[in-house]
């Protein structure tokens, strides 16, 4: 239809309200043969995948050009920044629709430890350690 538009000017996120977070008892988890931490889809689209992350920034969210893409209506385009500098590890949600949930509490910035539940949309991710 001319005049209509680019059907990708508009962000078709949707409304989504986490289940409380469930806690993390025992050890801390770890990845077989990584170094660093990583990011374990827990629950939810592709569950069991993980993620290695690198130092410096990572973007998440539905954009095809995030470094980790979760590809699910319940997470922004551009949902949150993971920034890892030595052994700390921060998150940072970028104005998301359904925010960024850190063990069950909305944050917009906060500092990971292994064990946290980091839950975007539908995705509840855990941080682990590599064994490495």
């Amino acid at each position: 239809m001319e005049g209509s538009g680019d059907a990708h000017d508009h962000d078709p996120t949707i409304a989504y309200h986490p289940e409380a977070a469930e806690a993390h008892a025992g050890s801390e988890p770890r990845v077989k043969g990584a170094f660093g931490f990583a990011l374990v889809i827990e629950r939810g689209p592709r569950a069991g995948m993980t993620y290695i992350l690198a130092p410096g920034n990572t973007t998440v969210g539905r954009s095809e050009e995030a470094n980790i893409f979760l590809d699910d209506i319940t997470v922004s385009r551009k949902q949150a920044r993971l920034h890892l500098e030595g052994d700390t590890l921060v998150i940072e949600d970028l104005g998301s629709t359904n925010g960024t949930y850190v063990n069950g509490v909305r944050t917009d910035r906060a500092e990971l430890q292994p064990g946290d539940e980091v839950i975007l949309g539908k995705y509840h991710l855990v941080l682990a350690r590599g064994d490495g």
